[in-house]
């Protein structure tokens, strides 16, 4: 064993950015949907239903993303108490909830493009699909209504600064897959920047906490606004199912083509490389007992004392005080004699 000190120019930072498939099936596009009927009956239905990609067990089933329906005033789900807890609701909690966590503002307002939402839907992403982020660019949603279906996507692609909230990153949700915008065919009600003419974007994406938000206002309307037709229940202090609608909205119920919902994770690794050398004059003998005679100590082999050939296997990283850090394993034996040098990178990620 031998040791060398590494100077400073041996260690050079290196970040790369991956992405992968986001669900649990490993494909980029989901396509089946399925929810539980015990969440659906119970208190946790009010708030969130939770879609899983398989509707056994025994298939793995795994929780792949969140829906819920927010309202700024409380609209669209029933009182808690009506008596002791005027107006607050399901629905007006989750919308608080929101509007804590993306604004940071008690009294801000969720803006779509150029429209005011007093209401949208949300899918959260299961925290344990996703890296790091979501990767912008990669969404292709296709969400059905009684009047049709539509496309979306992120403006990510068409975004020259970007904007950022307490959430981070955000973007606006668009006509379009994969990133690319789509023109409007035959009608007005989209304009170029692929938004509903009357009610803004279709929402936003923020990729930095695994979220999308729905402008259901846009969806609601007509073919000839630019929307769906998705009909959420906007009454007081009646629970009008909004959770269910959102997700049959994203499960085809009313398509007439398959459903998908198409988008990966992204991450950034950080990578250090260690680059070792060794001159034609270093490492050339070993501390294996092939090399010496255990009794006297002496080289055993004439050929060992000028013309030595030892075989490199592993690299140890060591500290000052010779603690063992990092061990880098080759592929295959080095040979190393005084006729050759050496240059073994070692790749740290973390």
């Amino acid at each position: 064993m031998s040791f060398k000190r590494l100077d400073p120019e041996d260690f050079i930072l290196s970040a790369d950015s991956i992405t992968a498939p986001l669900w649990s099936t490993n494909n980029p596009a989901l396509n089946t949907f399925f929810t539980s009927s015990t969440q659906e009956a119970s208190t946790a239905g009010d708030y969130y239903l939770s879609v899983y990609q398989t509707g056994s067990a025994l298939s793995g089933s795994e929780v792949q993303f969140d829906v819920a329906y927010a309202n700024k005033f409380g609209s669209g789900s029933a009182l808690f108490n009506s008596v002791a807890s005027i107006s607050n609701s399901p629905t007006k909690t989750i919308y608080g909830q929101y509007r804590a966590l993306v604004l940071g503002d008690e009294n801000a307002d969720f803006i779509f493009g150029n429209f005011t939402g007093s209401d949208f839907g949300v899918i959260s992403i299961a925290r344990n699909r996703y890296k790091e982020s979501l990767f912008p660019g990669s969404l292709t949603l296709r969400l059905s209504g009684s009047l049709g279906s539509m496309i979306l996507t992120d403006d990510s692609q068409y975004t020259t600064t970007n904007v950022f909230t307490d959430a981070g990153r955000i973007y606006n949700l668009i006509s379009g897959s994969a990133g690319v915008r789509t023109a409007a065919v035959g009608t007005t009600a989209v304009n170029s920047n692929g938004w509903s003419i009357n009610s803004g974007s279709y929402g936003w994406f923020l990729p930095d906490i695994g979220t999308i938000l729905l402008n259901v206002a846009a969806l609601s309307g007509s073919l000839a606004a630019g929307g769906i037709g998705l009909a959420v229940s906007r009454s007081n202090n009646t629970d009008g199912f909004n959770n269910q609608k959102l997700f049959r909205a994203i499960s085809g119920t009313f398509a007439t083509t398959a459903p998908t919902f198409s988008l990966n994770s992204q991450e950034t690794v950080t990578s250090d490389y260690v680059f070792v050398r060794t001159r034609n004059s270093e490492f050339n003998y070993s501390e294996n007992p092939t090399f010496i005679s255990g009794s006297t100590g002496e080289v055993l082999y004439a050929d060992f004392v000028n013309n030595p050939q030892v075989y490199f296997t592993t690299v140890g990283m060591y500290n000052d005080n010779n603690e063992l850090l990092a061990v880098a394993k080759l592929s295959r034996p080095l040979v190393k004699d005084f006729t050759k040098e050496a240059l073994i990178r070692v790749k740290l990620d973390f």
